[in-house]
């Protein structure tokens, strides 16, 4: 790991409010420093939301933590301005592959249909994500825009009313505090602000532990993700490889339920175990270990009052899929604009309740699919695993049976069905764009569709006439006329237009479609427009 992480990258620095004589009031004060807290107040800061970031920590996290992340989470990273440097560096992957016992029994192919801007996957540590954020804060200071991230400031109590909250924070020159119209928690599954107002976290912990290691090697394997079951360096457990940027590559080992942590952690017997898979003919550096328990759980709700959370300290799901810094991004894509148009006066404080019902849907569905892998990759009793081991023995002849093997479902973007905020739909139109789907990219005049729309709300023609701008009760929104005689490769039809004509789309600013119609009505529009505003 390089040593611009061992230094601060936000070292503590005395604030103003610690000598004023009452608590300081903010707009939004966002608790956590990770990739979901810093997301979030890029988001808010770009929008001219004033933010304050508190961390008790002053570096980016140590260890690659999260390291997989989807075509859409990046596609979310471009708004925010950290696309490039992400891709640029990540490992882009396609390929995967599934060994049972000493056999590979299948593989397959998660390239994505051409006319996307952004590949299916890269690996990256999260440490990079961390750092690139932080510098997107420092641009956008340079900028003169609201946002400030303060290291160094752990908080230590919260109180509420219904105008805003409270915060007790301390730092290396004692406590002081601050208030907010907003505090959203994104503090980790371990959440302190989540302790302190005592709301629960629940679902289940799979009796099961499992092993990271980081190492540094430089290997022969293909950029690709290699799941064994029962492989003969860990038998009767499961292991994964996957190759980070700089040489450094993740493998996971199973371990079982009843183990002891800190035997396991001792370098000895991870360097046991790293000889057994890798042979001795392999040289590696152990960067970084740690051992995570699997477990699914989340709040009964993601709003308490003035205090929102996002992320792990919302939901938490089993690493295999790549479902955690994803939906966790997603879930700062979705509360960002909802939190400005509410503190702007343009939309009621009930706007909030569709971030709940909307990303409380998208935490169960990766609870599903994550319990799910889970369940396949340690089976809990003989049946079960005489099954799966059956489906793995067939799934090397029988192409049918190979979506019943589960080394993990990888992260997909969340479509919103049945949200609060959905308008219209029109038949004729592809499945994929429906209301509440994330818009699918595609290449247009002048570069890529999801860029030219960017954070505000949009009205998408093709093919149909439309006025430059609707606006309802001060909120703007911008055509984007679009016409599928510059369409050269079909994308936009295929995507968007399917056996329609034309076609209009009404588009949020987290670029989730609200509604769609095969030509312009400015009744249907302007309605639609404040459902999405949640009018």
């Amino acid at each position: 790991m390089s040593k611009i992480f061992e230094v601060p990258l936000y070292p503590y620095q005395r604030s103003p409010d610690q000598d004023a004589r009452a608590p300081v009031r903010h707009k939004v004060v966002v608790v956590g420093a990770g990739p979901v807290g810093l997301a979030l107040a890029v988001d808010l800061a770009m929008q001219d939301v004033p933010v304050v970031v508190v961390d008790e920590n002053d570096k980016v996290s140590w260890g690659s933590r999260a390291i997989c992340f989807a075509k859409r989470p990046l596609e979310i990273l471009d708004r925010l301005g950290c696309g490039d440097p992400m891709v640029d560096k990540g490992v882009v992957w396609n390929l995967g592959k599934v060994f049972f016992d000493k056999r590979q029994v299948f593989d397959f192919n998660l390239l994505t249909e051409q006319g996307h801007k952004r590949p299916a996957f890269i690996n990256l540590q999260q440490y990079y994500l961390e750092q690139y954020l932080v510098d997107r804060v420092r641009e956008l200071q340079a900028e003169g825009k609201p946002i400030e991230l303060r290291g160094g400031s752990k908080v230590l109590d919260v109180s509420q009313d219904e105008s805003g909250a409270e915060l007790t924070i301390d730092t290396p020159d004692g406590p002081y505090r601050i208030s907010a119209e907003w505090v959203v928690a994104c503090d980790g599954a371990a959440s302190p602000i989540r302790t302190l107002l005592g709301l629960e976290f629940t679902g289940r912990v799979f009796e099961d532990n499992f092993l990271i290691a980081d190492v540094v090697m430089e290997a022969d394997f293909p950029t690709e993700r290699w799941f064994w079951f029962d492989p003969p360096f860990n038998r009767g457990q499961s292991a994964l490889l996957h190759k980070q940027p700089d040489n450094v590559w993740r493998i996971d080992f199973q371990l079982g339920w009843d183990i002891d942590r800190e035997k396991e952690l001792k370098p000895e017997n991870i360097d046991r175990r790293l000889k057994a898979m890798l042979g001795d003919e392999i040289s590696y550096q152990l960067e970084w270990s740690s051992i995570y328990t699997f477990q699914c759980r989340r709040m009964e709700r993601f709003r308490e009052g003035r205090v929102l959370f996002a992320g792990d300290s919302a939901h938490q799901v089993s690493p295999f899929g790549a479902r955690g810094a994803n939906s966790g991004l997603q879930d700062a894509d979705n509360l960002a604009w909802k939190l400005r148009l509410i503190m702007d006066g343009k939309s009621p404080l009930t706007l909030l309740d569709s971030y709940d019902a909307e990303r409380v849907h998208g935490a169960d569905e990766n609870i599903l699919n994550s319990s799910r892998s889970t369940d396949f990759i340690t089976p809990k009793s003989e049946i079960s695993r005489i099954f799966r081991d059956a489906v793995l023995d067939l799934s090397e002849r029988y192409e049918a049976t190979r979506p019943m093997v589960n080394s993990g479902r990888l992260s997909v973007p969340c479509t919103y069905d049945g949200s609060p905020l959905n308008g219209p739909d029109c038949a004729a139109m592809p499945e994929r764009t429906r209301p509440g789907s994330p818009m699918v990219d595609a290449p247009v005049p002048g570069g890529w569709l999801l860029d030219r729309l960017g954070s505000a709300f949009h009205l998408l023609t093709i093919d149909a006439e439309a006025p430059d701008t609707v606006s309802v009760d001060g909120v703007a929104c911008q055509r984007l006329a679009l016409s599928t005689s510059d369409d050269h490769d079909g994308y936009l039809r295929q995507r968007y237009l399917g056996n329609a004509a034309a076609g209009v789309y009404l588009v949020r600013p987290d670029q989730h479609v609200a509604a769609r119609w095969d030509h312009y009505d400015a009744a249907a529009v302007k309605a639609a427009l404040g459902k999405a505003m949640g009018r």
